[in-house]
């Protein structure tokens, strides 16, 4: 998230990062609702589980390194690292996998760096990536829309299953979790279907994965709300999605039936969340205007290679990790021309 600079010309200040955090939440609203309809209420735990954990080791780590407690916490950082963690996890994952991402995100990522505004890495998915390497099995167990489950999973078997493993009624998580959109086509491309053959699969939807369409449509509209109060800029949004449907165009242009539409890569993964409301982070990515345009792009490209041709179904938290790393080179190599200063 970028901060909106406010006030005279001749004094700049940011507003108050409790206001701007709070806001990135509001934008989040719709799409969790939007997540709960079709995927049951296990997001909603994830984001208080989440938010639990990362309030709690924030705490202790500010206690132990001597720094005041109140302000840290009231600032709302942490809470928006527990719930953009909490958005990106399978919606069963269990309470202790959830704990663990977001421990990690919140001491290493960001604590043992110093704190906000001296981590170079996005702490949300620092903590997914480590999830990710470290317990692949949980981590790509996903829920298929209610309305292929055969069965609505109440609030109470979502409980259960977080925090027991079972659903009730000798049911496991296992029973009804299943690949990701992302997940199917990398898998059917690579047992030689057609693109077309594969979306065939009820788990996909008119333009995307079923039910993640509708998803990353209300984070699309969520983005587009922190633009107009500048929250965030264009900027870094505009080149992730413009990256990513760029490469996916001239790919689908050669080859149709192995490479998927870019409408589709749009709408059935973390593109949306990644562009708008991860990509964005203050602290770790580029500050430059043409900086951030490069920043964005980079991660767009980035998710489309991984996604096609890596070993993992969505690129997104490694592309932001890997741009992370480039956004200080970036921003040297981009600082626009000083007033009354002619180029060197």
């Amino acid at each position: 998230m970028l901060f909106r600079l406010s006030g005279s010309p001749h004094l700049n200040v940011p507003d108050g990062m409790p206001l701007v955090m709070r806001r990135v939440i509001y934008a989040l609203l719709p799409a969790i609702a939007v997540y709960v309809w079709f995927f049951s209420w296990g997001v909603v735990i994830n984001i208080l589980v989440a938010s639990v954990a990362a309030l709690a080791s924030e705490a202790l780590l500010l206690q132990a390194r001597g720094k005041p407690v109140r302000p840290a916490l009231a600032d709302g950082s942490a809470l928006v690292t527990a719930v953009l963690l909490g958005m990106a996890l399978p919606p069963l994952s269990p309470w202790w996998l959830t704990t663990v991402g977001t421990v990690f995100a919140i001491v290493v990522a960001k604590q043992l760096y110093g704190g906000l505004g001296y981590n170079p890495f996005n702490p949300a998915m620092v903590g997914y990536v480590v999830l990710l390497i470290s317990f692949p099995r949980e981590m790509t167990a996903w829920l298929p829309p209610r309305d292929l489950t055969g069965f609505d999973i109440t609030f109470m078997q979502t409980v259960s299953a977080i925090f027991t493993g079972s659903l009730g009624d000798g049911l496991t998580v296992d029973a009804v979790t299943s690949a990701s959109p992302l997940d199917t086509l990398r898998i059917g491309i690579g047992m030689a279907k057609t693109v077309d053959e594969v979306v065939l699969s009820p788990t996909f939807g008119s333009f995307g994965g079923k039910g993640w369409e509708w998803v990353d449509m209300a984070l699309l509209l969520g983005g587009l709300w922190m633009i107009y109060k500048r929250v965030i800029t264009w900027h870094i949004p505009a080149g992730v999605l413009g990256g990513l449907v760029l490469i996916a165009l001239i790919f689908h242009g050669i080859d149709p039936n192995r490479y998927a539409s870019p409408l589709f890569h749009l709408f059935s993964g973390a593109a949306m969340l990644g562009a708008f409301f991860i990509a964005t982070d203050p602290v770790s990515a580029c500050t430059t205007p043409r900086g951030r345009l490069i920043f964005g792009a980079g991660i767009g490209i980035l998710t489309y290679i991984i996604r096609t041709w890596g070993g993992y179904p969505d690129g997104v938290a490694f592309s932001v990790l890997l741009m992370n790393l480039a956004a200080p080179t970036i921003d040297y190599y981009t600082q626009p021309r000083v007033f009354g200063h002619g180029r060197s």
